[in-house]
């Protein structure tokens, strides 16, 4: 049996991946934490209107600190979420983009956003409420 044919047969240690994001030790928590963390989930979302070079997404994204986007966006590009571009132009030209995976978690993402959007007006009055009884 040739080496090649055994590495085939072998049992790939991502086949045997549990996912499970409530587990602690699960990989899919540290994702997690990116994905749904404010800047994650405003710049996955941003994207979903096709891509962006960085100052473009920065502006985007407002509020963003230079740092902390490109902290978001390499461990998205790490977590195969977002493409990093770069063009032989000069200077250099970068564009983020989502990937297929990326795409379908910031549709869901917008979803959310959507929603929380539309109940505004009635957390703005539950505010109230509370504050007032408090």
């Amino acid at each position: 049996m040739s080496s090649t044919a055994s590495r085939d047969t072998a049992a790939d240690p991502i086949d045997d991946l549990i996912v499970d994001v409530f587990n602690r030790a699960c990989p899919s928590r540290q994702t997690m934490e990116t994905v749904v963390g404010k800047w994650g989930t405003l710049a996955l979302v941003a994207l979903t209107d096709g891509s962006y070079r960085f100052n473009a997404l920065r502006r985007r994204v407002d509020g963003v600190s230079e740092k902390m986007l490109a902290q978001t966006l390499h461990a998205l590009e790490r977590d195969g979420l977002v493409t990093r571009d770069v063009q032989a132009t000069i200077p250099p030209r970068v564009e983020y983009t989502l990937t297929a995976p990326g795409a379908r978690i910031a549709a869901t993402l917008r979803a959310l956003l959507d929603a929380l959007e539309a109940e505004i007006p009635a957390v703005m009055t539950a505010r109230e409420d509370y504050d007032r009884r408090h």
